[in-house]
């Protein structure tokens, strides 16, 4: 057996144009692979020949041509042969399949910009309907009660006495812990600060100005926002699966008036007297910390707190109390109505509570801080 006729027969030459006497040639593999880094620099200089009117087209060395090389000549040239083409019968044969069929038109990506503001948008347009429904559900609360004001029998006061213990009576024992630990953490790290500066007096203003204006009311709200507010959005959600709500509303009872109403009215004077509560309770853990790090008697650090902290101060947090109430109670109630038939809705409608309200609580903790930045300062 001979050499020759073993011999492996030579790849062919990787796609190549040639243009001479106004005849451009193309040879060589105009397949997959061959286009694979020579695309670009190919089909510029294929669009740059198209431009020129005239010019013969020569096909006759193109060793391998399948569909991808076929389909970049074929958008070349405006999906139609050139005037002047030579080419071999079984290359017609390759470019029948896209002469037989539209070539989809390429779409642009989306822009990197637009896929950045579209989730931004989505949660922009979700944030704006949630505040609507909170607001059309606060217009709701406020018909009900101008309905059972002028008639007190109907206003449901076991239902809000039961609210106002479990809100506030049984939250004593946890805001009264934190409180008291957040007061000696306070007034350690102040008292280690102020002796720097042989300045030990001021630790009654921080820790009064600190707990009773801003720490207090955030810290009873955050810890009944967390107890209390998926507590109501848990019990308002099972009323939904159990299809109690349903119930209610074919018996003809309003579930605003009977369960929401309760509710938001519990919480906005439970709130008040919780921050009066965890504001003690903090100054004395204030106190104590201050006798122990800074020798501060606790006789001379209650009797110069009414100095240092004006009443105002007291006013404004007990004025925060009633709003981070009103909302916490209002967005427990819009999450809990919004469960759906399914114990996943559930749990997943009693985060969106707690995370929503301990956000809105910091929130109107911040505007607070703005609208009444120069009263009761001393």
């Amino acid at each position: 057996m001979s050499n020759s006729s073993t011999a492996a027969k030579p790849l062919p030459d990787n796609p190549g144009i040639k243009c001479e006497d106004r005849k451009v040639m193309l040879s060589g593999a105009w397949n997959l692979r061959g286009l694979a880094t020579e695309l670009p620099r190919l089909r510029s200089r294929l669009k740059r020949y198209v431009r020129q009117t005239g010019l013969e087209w020569d096909l006759n060395g193109v060793d391998i041509l399948d569909s991808a090389g076929a389909y970049v000549l074929w958008q070349v040239w405006g999906e139609r042969f050139p005037e002047h083409l030579q080419i071999r019968a079984e290359l017609v044969a390759v470019f029948d399949r896209w002469r037989k069929r539209q070539i989809p038109s390429v779409q642009d990506a989306p822009r990197r910009s637009r896929m950045l503001l579209r989730p931004l948008k989505r949660n922009l347009s979700a944030f704006t309907g949630q505040m609507i429904e909170l607001l059309i559900l606060l217009g709701q609360l406020i018909i009900d009660l101008g309905n059972v004001i002028p008639h007190p029998r109907d206003f449901p006061w076991r239902e809000t006495s039961a609210t106002l213990h479990d809100a506030g009576v049984r939250a004593l024992g946890i805001t009264a812990l934190v409180g008291f630990l957040i007061g000696i953490v306070l007034s350690y790290l102040s008292a280690l600060q102020l002796k720097n500066y042989g300045a030990q007096a001021f630790a009654v203003n921080i820790m009064g100005l600190g707990i009773i204006r801003e720490l207090g009311p955030t810290l009873a709200a955050v810890l009944v926002a967390g107890r209390s507010g998926s507590a109501m959005t848990a019990q308002l959600g099972v009323m939904r699966v159990t299809q109690e709500l349903d119930a209610l509303a074919a018996l003809g009872i309003s579930a605003s008036q009977r369960l929401i109403l309760p509710n938001v009215v519990a919480l906005m004077i439970g709130m008040p007297l919780l921050v009066v509560w965890t504001d003690a309770m903090a100054l004395v853990g204030g106190a104590v910390a201050a006798k122990w790090e800074l020798d501060f008697g606790y006789y001379q650090f209650f009797t110069r707190l009414p100095d240092v902290v004006p009443v105002s101060n007291l006013i404004i947090g007990l004025g925060k109390g009633a709003v981070f109430g009103l909302c916490i109670g209002l967005i427990a109630s819009h999450f809990g109505l919004h469960t759906q038939p399914n114990t996943q809705s559930l749990g997943r409608e009693t985060t969106h509570s707690v995370v929503t309200s301990i956000t809105l609580v910091i929130l109107i903790d911040a505007l607070f801080a703005v609208v009444f930045d120069d009263v009761g300062m001393p």
